[in-house]
């Protein structure tokens, strides 16, 4: 009996072996494969077994692709700026810069345990003025090509990290950070005009190898619409206002109208009577959060007193203010046809509003309308010169038809808002702008960046609007590089995302002090070919980063659009009852007394093991012992058999064929969990087949190792050395299937007789269905009676007769 498999032994030694012998090595010859994890935030709680799932998934890939002859590019580094690092640093009392390095030194031991083949000479650190520096040049490009600008307006305000926040950080009402509900505020702002590439980045989608709900996330978001602006003139004023509409075909079926609170007219339309109220509600709707008041389910409003004119039938309409109408979308003013909209009907029944009918099935109008006539089409009623046209066709031709008689213009509107640029907070990128009294904003020079961040001892949020480098007097006061007048430095900083938006690019270049990557590189490494991490940076940083991506190749940085080729979302591991891992819900399960107990490989695939990797699983420690109990049974397979120099017979080679090609179309479908279940299952037949010919023969045995390497790497190596490798296993070629040896000489049938299995046959392989047939017959003659009505054969599975 071979010696038991020592893991901590084993691994201690492959690890140093590896150090000194790196198994992924880019000798400029071998095609480049990109893997890429989202890079970590560096919190304080460390890593748990949930986060070394994508690591492990990553690596795996990693493995396989070095294995099929690839160089693969495979880095790992921080995103260390932004709320979640300043927030843990100040619940721990100490300056963000030395809580961050203490966590990332904490984590990459972590990582390491994991013996993911990262190239750690390719690390970035968003937090490194090396790497920012092209953050802010970045910026300032933007700036110079009009898509960073400055603004001011109502924004979402979380009043206990004190900041502003853009739209996708906001989740059901709350800040994404910390759970607070998001306030609003009125602040000066630096917006990024995302919408300028709103169609391209709904468009490209469809070139993308990515999850189909990711893609419909961002759809979803970007929201692109077709419709039409119409001009309701205000009744006894000279102001006109205007709304978007996708269905101007309703338009005779305008009752009243609802301005957004923050409407630039919702105020001013107030009269005596209403202006105390008016302005009760626009105070009221700046404490909701733009989410809160969507989904609020009881609808609210204030009506101004004021009414504006249909301008297709001069009938005077209702104006009212309501929260449900949001300022940032559309034109903040919508028509309301309460006969075929939802919730224009609800707010109608509530406020007693009138409800005209214009479309109708069939032409026959619903004498009480108990609820709104959504369908998609109908015909056209009290609607003038459109009745009885057909309303999905009018409602294609409306906008033309508003067009021309000058009451409004055919347009496209879009859900998607710019991107609040701006955080009021101390640990994050300088924004290299200079406020100048003359000559207005002015970028830092290029050749000045990086803009360092000044080093301080306080810096907690003020919550007053300003950032803590407001107070900074000696960073703040500068000159104008252009007129060399005093001026201001722009005391924001930058969100989280700004440095994770386009850190894959600088993995390639890492070290390159002139460029952000240069051309050569990045024409040789990118764009990312697997991209591996959570969902739930569908909408945030996956659109943030495409946007980027097509803004750098638009200026010549790189000659590629789109920055993921393919994206793979792994699903979370859970503490009991499905709930997320946290040190505060007493649930988090750490790695290390894993690695220590059952060793690296049993740990990793055990991750692998729970379930399909892109669903959510719930963590048990005791299943590890299983796939411990694997590695150990062939450990023992191999070293039984590695010296006995086994003669293959045709079930080894057969077995071994099926081996690669269950495996490999399980990898490459992703199915990892079966992956390692067929692993299990075939080495239970290669140890039956052993007890049978005494021995495994050598070229199996290696197959097996082979495939297993990616997966266990320490005793893949191992094995491989014990079967006589002398260079890694990972410079072995990934093995390919003969389909031809792997199909059975022999083969089982079952023989039915009116469907109930009554024998079973033994055929050759490739047996016609006569002689299948027959043979069956004659296995079951005395079961037979009656008349045979049926002969039945399925190929390789089933001889069924039917009598009668």
């Amino acid at each position: 009996m071979a010696s038991s498999y020592n893991h901590s032994a084993i691994e201690k030694k492959w690890r140093e072996n590896w150090k000194k012998n790196p198994v992924n090595i880019n000798d400029g010859k071998k095609p480049k494969y990109y893997c890429l994890d989202m890079f970590p935030y560096p919190s304080g709680s460390g890593l748990h077994v949930g986060h070394w799932r994508g690591y492990v998934i990553s690596d795996v890939w990693s493995r396989y692709q070095i294995l099929k002859g690839h160089y693969v590019i495979h880095p790992m580094g921080w995103d260390a700026f932004g709320l979640p690092a300043e927030n843990y640093a100040i619940k721990m009392g100490v300056h963000p810069a030395k809580s961050t390095a203490e966590n990332v030194a904490n984590i990459k031991r972590q990582i390491n345990e994991i013996a993911a083949v990262y190239d750690w000479d390719m690390e970035v650190n968003t937090t490194d003025p090396g790497f920012y520096k092209w953050t802010q040049w970045i910026f300032v490009q933007m700036f110079k090509k009009g898509l960073a600008y400055e603004k001011e307006f109502p924004i979402n305000w979380c009043p206990s990290c004190k900041t502003g926040l853009a739209n996708e950080e906001v989740v059901n009402g709350c800040c994404e950070r910390c759970q607070t509900p998001v306030t609003k505020k009125n602040l000066r702002q630096w917006m990024l005009k995302i919408t300028a590439y709103a169609d391209r980045l709904l468009d490209d989608l469809d070139k993308l190898d990515w999850p189909e709900k990711v893609k419909k996330m961002q759809t979803e978001w970007i929201g692109k619409s077709y419709g039409a602006e119409v001009d309701f003139k205000v009744d006894g004023r000279e102001e006109a206002i205007k709304v978007y509409t996708t269905r101007p075909d309703t338009l005779y079926g305008a009752t009243f109208m609802v301005l957004a609170p923050e409407h630039e007219l919702a105020a001013g339309l107030a009269v005596s009577e209403t202006k105390e109220a008016v302005e009760k509600y626009i105070y009221e709707a700046s404490m909701k959060s733009n989410v809160d008041r969507l989904q609020d389910k009881e609808k609210t409003g204030v009506f101004t007193g004021s009414y504006a004119v249909n301008p297709l039938n001069g009938a005077k309409v209702p104006i009212w203010l309501s929260d449900y109408v949001l300022a940032d979308y559309g034109t903040g003013a919508i028509m309301c046809v309460p006969a075929h909209d939802d919730r224009d009907f609800e707010f109608a029944k509530k406020f007693d509003l009138p409800i005209i009918q214009v479309i109708a099935k069939d032409g026959v109008e619903i004498g009480h309308m108990t609820q709104a006539y959504t369908e998609a089409s109908g015909i056209m009623i009290n609607s003038g010169e459109w009745n009885g046209m057909e309303s999905s066709v009018l409602k294609k031709e409306a906008p033309v038809m508003i067009e021309e008689r000058g009451i409004g213009k055919k347009t496209v509107n879009y859900k998607l808002r710019d991107w609040v640029f701006s955080r009021q907070r101390y640990w994050g990128e300088p924004i290299p702008i200079i406020h100048c009294p003359h000559c207005g904003n002015v970028p830092v020079p290029e050749d000045q960046l990086p803009l360092t961040l000044p080093e301080v001892e306080s810096y907690q949020p003020t919550g007053t609007g300003e950032s803590p480098l407001a107070a900074i007097d000696e960073w703040v006061n500068t000159t104008c590089p252009v007129c060399g007048a005093p001026a201001r430095r722009e005391t924001n900083t930058m969100p989280q995302w700004a440095g994770s938006s386009w850190y894959f690019l600088r993995y390639v270049d890492s070290h390159n002090e002139k460029e952000l990557v240069s051309r050569e590189k990045a024409d040789k490494y990118l764009p990312v070919d697997m991209y591996i991490g959570g969902v739930e940076h569908a909408v945030l940083h996956l659109l943030y980063s495409r946007f980027y991506t097509k803004f750098l190749c638009d200026i010549g940085v790189i000659d590629f659009d789109e920055p993921f080729t393919k994206l793979f979302n792994q699903g979370m591991i859970t503490g009991k009852n499905g709930i997320k891992m946290s040190k505060s819900k007493g649930n988090v399960v750490s790695p290390d007394e894993l690695v220590r107990d059952y060793g690296c490989d049993s740990l990793r695939m055990y991750e692998l093991f729970v379930g399909p990797p892109e669903l959510d699983a719930e963590w048990d420690d005791r299943g590890i012992e299983g796939v411990s109990r694997f590695l150990n049974r062939f450990w023992n397979l191999v070293m039984d058999s590695k010296d006995k120099e086994t003669e293959p017979t045709r079930e080894m080679v057969r077995l071994r064929n099926k081996l690669i090609f269950d495996i490999e179309q399980r990898f490459n479908q992703f199915n990892l969990n079966t992956v390692i279940s067929g692993f299990m299952e075939y080495n239970n037949k290669f140890i039956e087949l052993a007890k049978k010919t005494g021995g495994i023969d050598r070229e199996t045995l290696r197959t097996f190792v082979i495939l297993l390497a990616p997966f266990a790497p320490h005793i893949g190596e191992e094995l491989w050395q014990q079967l006589g490798g002398s260079d890694t296993v990972f410079h072995a070629q990934w093995p390919v299937c003969d389909e031809e040896a792997m199909k059975e000489d022999e083969i089982s049938v079952a023989v039915q007789v009116n469907g109930k299995t009554k024998a079973v046959v033994t055929l050759p392989a490739g047996t016609a269905k006569e002689e299948a047939i027959e043979a069956g017959k004659a296995l079951v003659t005395d079961k037979l009676t009656g008349t045979i009505v049926k002969e039945i054969y399925v190929p390789g599975r089933i001889i069924n007769i039917v009598c009668k």
